[in-house]
């Protein structure tokens, strides 16, 4: 693993200096519109550095699957921001696609997962995503909203870890000081108010945090576009700040 001794001096307002190179090519939206059967699977060639995960999985919209939402861009910016940040080395503008039953899975320490609540699985992904969990794996749950989505996502981890129960995570929690020492959570979610609920190995909250879910808010739209004036820079900098930390505590515990 990298280094990632050097703290959090350096300004996150640096967002918006970043390279628009994606953005140029994908358009404002990002791969919004693309049709799913055009977003595949793609990995990066291992080599030790810190990869960006995405989860791919059946279910979603038609037009634009759930799992999707805000690629290629939120992927991308959240690395550039972790290597500048920090000594952690990233591949910057490539990412990886995986599905919850692929066995490179294990190499990587962190999974995002969009959209939980279209989120389906199988035989194949439930053993998957469990054997990933078990090893030390580490996932994010993001951008989803209500009882619907939330409901889902509950039906879907308790057939992955039965024994394991949602907690709601405050402020004194390690995950939010892991880099950035952030002294209040968020509240005002992107989707209505907000919280952040974790899984803990054992159901022992002095043990590891095994997933985060960041109810109503959507990170990964902050991530996407923070170098286009769409989102205000203050809220894309404080979704960075979790994005970095969820990263920083999944490489050190």
């Amino acid at each position: 693993m990298s280094s990632v001794s050097r703290k959090g001096s350096v300004a996150l307002a640096l967002v918006t200096a970043m390279t628009v190179a994606t953005f140029a090519q994908d358009g404002f939206f990002g791969s919004r519109g693309r049709r799913a059967p055009e977003i595949a699977a793609t990995k990066v060639e291992y080599n030790g550095q810190f990869a960006f995960v995405r989860l791919k999985y059946q279910g979603g919209f038609s037009r634009d699957p759930g799992w999707a939402h805000d690629y290629p861009r939120a992927d991308w910016h959240l690395q550039r921001i972790l290597e500048d940040v920090s000594f952690t080395r990233t591949y910057r503008d490539e990412s990886n696609i995986l599905t919850l039953d692929d066995p490179d899975l294990s190499l990587y320490p962190v999974a995002y997962m969009s959209e939980p609540g279209f989120w389906t699985l199988n035989e194949a992904e439930t053993s998957g995503l469990r054997a990933y969990l078990e090893k030390g794996g580490f996932i994010i749950f993001d951008d989803f909203r209500g009882a619907r989505d939330w409901g889902n996502l509950q039906a879907r981890m308790a057939d992955v870890m039965p024994d394991l129960r949602w907690v709601t995570l405050d402020v004194s929690h390690p995950v939010f000081h892991s880099f950035f020492d952030i002294k209040q959570l968020v509240t005002d979610g992107y989707y209505g108010p907000a919280e952040f609920r974790g899984l803990f190995e054992d159901n022992d909250p002095s043990k590891r945090l095994v997933a985060v879910a960041n109810v109503n808010h959507d990170l990964g739209e902050f991530w996407e576009f923070s170098d286009t004036g769409w989102v205000p820079v203050d809220l894309s900098n404080e979704a960075y700040k979790y994005g970095v930390n969820y990263v920083i505590y999944a490489m050190t515990h």
